[in-house]
């Protein structure tokens, strides 16, 4: 059976039905963790070869969606895992 698109397990970690998508009234923060936590659901789906790799690939579809990531927006968030900011969050 398929598992659903990141963009709703995104929304379902907010408790939202919809996401507003405008930069100006952004307004849903999503913590690491639940972005860890879909990546980890959607685990098989996604072309990462590690759970930070997988968690980048959920970050990427929160740019689109306008979502932050622990009050960071998402190409920030990105930049903090890349320079292994969070890297202790990963374990």
């Amino acid at each position: 059976m398929a598992k659903p698109w990141t963009a709703e397990l995104v929304k379902k970690a907010l408790g939202v039905k919809k996401c507003n998508g405008s930069m100006d009234a952004a307004t849903e923060d999503l913590p690491l963790e639940k972005a860890i936590g879909v990546a980890k659901d959607k685990a098989g789906d996604l072309t990462g070869a590690d759970l930070k790799a997988m968690t980048r690939e959920v970050i990427g579809t929160c740019v689109a969606m306008r979502v932050k990531i622990d009050g960071h927006w998402p190409k920030d968030a990105l930049k903090i895992i890349e320079n292994g900011e969070w890297d202790d969050r990963f374990n």
